[in-house]
């Protein structure tokens, strides 16, 4: 009977060890899908068509899925630290931000869109994609200035 036992527990192992390799390799598509987040949150501070915050907040959520290591190196930067945390603290955005957000993307896509009115269909697409983003952000709870969510 002790060679089938032996089994029993090779197989528990092998189990155990892809086990693991599939959570290394979950951990490392966090991470990649951290990283890529982060990197067009970057880019939306120089291109206003694209929104830094969101693409912040969700490169914090896949490093907390993904790498301990990443997502307190995200928490202690200092441009997107005080944000990541400020959203983990309160849940919501403060007024003044949601208010930066949506003129400054409106002002953007907007101007983009009537430039582009030789094209109709990007014209549209580019007002529905700032619909969109504009419902999205509106339904997010808002923190009046020094206050905390008016929302639970």
């Amino acid at each position: 009977m002790q060679p089938q036992h032996q089994d029993l527990s090779a197989t528990k192992l092998t189990a155990v060890a892809e086990l693991s390799r599939r959570q290394r390799a979950l951990r490392a598509i966090w991470v990649f899908l951290g990283a890529l987040s982060l990197l067009l949150g970057f880019i939306g501070i120089f291109l206003p068509v694209l929104p830094t915050t969101p693409f912040v907040l969700l490169a914090a959520a896949c490093f907390a899925r993904g790498s301990e290591r990443f997502h307190h190196w995200l928490l202690t930067h200092q441009r997107f630290g005080p944000l990541v945390s400020d959203w983990q603290r309160h849940h919501s955005i403060p007024l003044r931000a949601k208010c930066l957000a949506l003129s400054m993307m409106w002002v953007s896509m907007g101007t983009t869109a009537w430039l582009m009115r030789a094209r109709p269909l990007a014209s549209v697409a580019l007002v529905a994609c700032a619909a969109a983003v504009s419902m999205w952000m509106l339904r997010l709870p808002t923190r009046p200035p020094g206050g905390h969510s008016n929302q639970s």
